[in-house]
This record gives C-alpha cells, structure tokens and sequence, in this order.
C-alpha cells in the first residue's frame, strides 16, 4: 500500500457532462443527465470528463459515472450539508473530508476538515458512518459513528470542535462492527451495529450487538420505540450497514451474510431477522424475509440510497451495483439489475446527491482489494433509464 498522500487528488480532465448525455442520448435514445445546478458563485462546478458504461443484465440501463475525487484511504460513508457539499469518513485515518461544492481548474475541491480523535482503526474497524443533522442550517451538527479501543460509539459535534458521545458501549471487534448512520423521515436517528463476532448477541435484545437502533440527536431511545425504554428497533443481525428510505418512507438496510446469502430487508418496528437462526429466506413466518438476496460472492453489498423508484447498493466483494426497483408498495418489480461488475473493484458507500445523482466511493485500500494508482475513488452516477440526475 503506498503512503497516505496529505490531500486526495481531483480529476484533472475538464468537459461539460451535456457533452457526454448527448453521446448518450444515440445510443439510449433517452438521457437524464443534464449540467449540474449553479453554485452559490453562479457558475456549474467544474466536474472530470465523464465516462459511459453499458453493463449486463440490465436490460439497456446504462449509467454515466464521473470521477470527483482519487487518492482516497478506504472512505466509507458519505453525507451532505446543505451547500451542496460532501462529508466523506475515511475509515483507517480518522478523517472528514469535504468534497465540493467549490470548485477549481481540476475539479471540485477536496478538503480534511476534521479528525476524530480516539479512533482505533483496524480490520473492519475506525470511522464509519456520518448523519448530517436535518437542521444543520440552525444546529451546524454532524453525527459520527466510530470505533475506539472499548467500544463502537456515537457522537455529535460541529465541524472543527472536539465529539462528545451520546451512545457508548455498542460491541467492537475487528469484524463486524456494523457502523452506518442516517436520519429517518421521521427525523429520529437511526445506527446500524454488527454482531462483532457475538452470533447470539444478535438475539438478546439486551445487547446493542446485530442491531438497528432508533435514538435522538442527545443518544436517547427514541419515542415510540418497540421495547419501552430500549434503542433496539430491529434486530436478529448479522451486520448491517447501509440504510435507506422509499418515497413512502418505508425503511430498507443491507445486510451481510456468513457464506451463503446477503440480503436487502424491508425494516419494520420489532422485526426479527432471523440471525443466527437463519441464513436469507426462511420462509416460516417467524422471522422477516429479505426482498432481494444474492449469494455472497456476488454481493456483500455496504451502502445503500434510493432515488425515486430504486434502491441501490454498493457491494464489495461483488465488486457491483444491485439496482432494485420497487413497486407503489414496496416489493419488487421485475429482476435487480447489475452495473459496474468488476469496473472499479470494490465499491462501498452510496448516498442519493442534492441534484439527484448518485456518489458512491470505492474501497481497494481495505486490505481486501487490488488498488489501481487512481484508488481510492469517489465516483458520481447517473443512469440514464433509472430516472436518477436531474434532466
């Protein structure tokens, strides 16, 4: 692996991404992708050369991907405040950057703006997820999900002043520790927890192990919890970190499985998903059955986003994006569709943009992957019969 570079590196190549949707739009016959909204300066960002991508099984879906940022450390979530501009974890450093919405000769400016102390980084663990507060424009409040050398935690700060946990104690291990973040439309807090290793953690509602929990911005059990008193919104887990919400606010997650299926869950309050019980569909109405599920060397899919009808997520060992569309009530339609296999290699994160696009990060520093000199990569996707990115 070679040395850590002090600042990530932008794209160097300039051309207006109009350009790239019209070469698109003779071979689709149809394009989504249009210049990205003015800045506050009055002038769109200045974004890479695009590249356009066809891949199989996906019945003419093509996406146009952009390359925003390289010479990344394993970044792991993404989140965005709201100027436009991406938060960015960075799992082994410790470090927040910020990518954009400024932008220069070489693109979109990237920037550290904070590292977190205490963070014992190792194996899967470090700094994982990051919430923007919904009202970040009157709290200036960023939320962090991290691991030290006692615990996975959460903590809140603003930009440039030191973290102060609001939830402790969540179980560490150097596998699955879980780690994702996200504000639900219902404005509560929700944290994504592995099993760490503890199989039947996953089934003690005791434990923050295996779990989905729903908490305040202060770390409290959010009202109207299932157990009274408990964080625990779901649980029977074996490591989730992607979480995501439909149009009609239904909750969706990624889940990891052991050697045979890794799933896409429907979450609903109190629902048991069956971990270590069962593995994927079980069929016996005791425990919630996933809505998608792809054998593992295919999947292991990390961050999950929806826009509009599809949810999408990111898979490392897969080395792919899962597409799945939904239908009016939130199963379903028709068959996951695959892009990108093997182009980037591992990818990990994926957050729904302000101007409707998709960012999702690669993750071949990991000590999993093969990186390529450009690795790791923050890449912008807009597919051109998804809907996703504006016209």
């Amino acid at each position: 692996m070679s040395a850590h570079p002090p600042y990530p590196r932008t794209g160097r190549h300039r051309a207006a991404l109009a350009a790239s949707c019209a070469a698109l739009l003779l071979a689709t016959s149809g394009c989504s992708l249009g210049p990205p909204e003015p800045d506050p300066a009055g002038e769109p960002p200045n974004l890479p050369t695009p590249s356009v991508s066809a891949e199989p099984g996906g019945a003419g879906q093509q996406v146009v991907a952009t390359t925003l940022a390289t010479g990344l450390r394993v970044p792991w979530d993404i989140a965005f405040l709201p100027d436009g501009g991406g938060l960015v974890t960075e799992r082994d450093s410790g470090r927040i950057l910020k990518i954009g919405p400024e932008s220069g000769p070489d693109g979109l400016r990237v920037a550290p703006v904070q590292t977190i102390p205490d963070v014992a980084a190792g194996g899967e663990a470090g700094l994982l997820g990051l919430a923007v507060s919904p009202s970040y424009d009157k709290d200036r409040t960023v939320f962090v999900y991290y691991t030290t050398e006692q615990d996975n935690r959460v903590a809140k700060f603003k930009l440039g002043e030191p973290p102060t946990p609001i939830l402790t104690g969540i179980p560490r291990a150097s596998t699955h520790d879980g780690g994702g973040l996200a504000f639900g439309p219902d404005g509560q807090l929700y944290v994504s927890t592995g099993d760490a290793g503890d199989r039947e953690a996953a089934q003690d509602r005791a434990s923050l192990g295996g779990k989905i929990l729903r908490i305040t911005a202060d770390g409290t059990p959010a009202p109207g919890n299932p157990f009274p008193g408990s964080p625990v919104w779901s649980l029977g887990h074996r490591n989730v970190q992607g979480m995501a919400w439909d149009a009609s606010k239904r909750m969706y997650a990624t889940e990891f499985g052991q050697n045979t299926w890794d799933e896409i869950n429907r979450i609903n309050a109190g629902g048991n998903y069956g971990w270590p019980v069962v593995e994927g569909r079980a069929g016996n109405g005791r425990y919630v059955d996933p809505i998608a599920q792809w054998r593992t060397s295919e999947a292991s899919c990390s961050g999950l986003t929806s826009v509009q009808r599809l949810l999408v997520t990111a898979c490392l060992r897969g080395q792919r994006l899962w597409v799945v569309e939904l239908t009016d009530t939130g199963t379903v339609l028709g068959q996951p569709r695959e892009l990108l296999n093997g182009r980037y290699g591992r990818l990990r994160a994926a957050a729904a943009a302000p101007d409707g696009s998709v960012w999702v990060s690669t993750s071949n520093h990991d000590g999993r992957g093969r990186p390529a000199p450009e690795d790791d990569r923050l890449l912008r996707l807009v597919f051109a019969d998804g809907g996703a990115g504006r016209s």
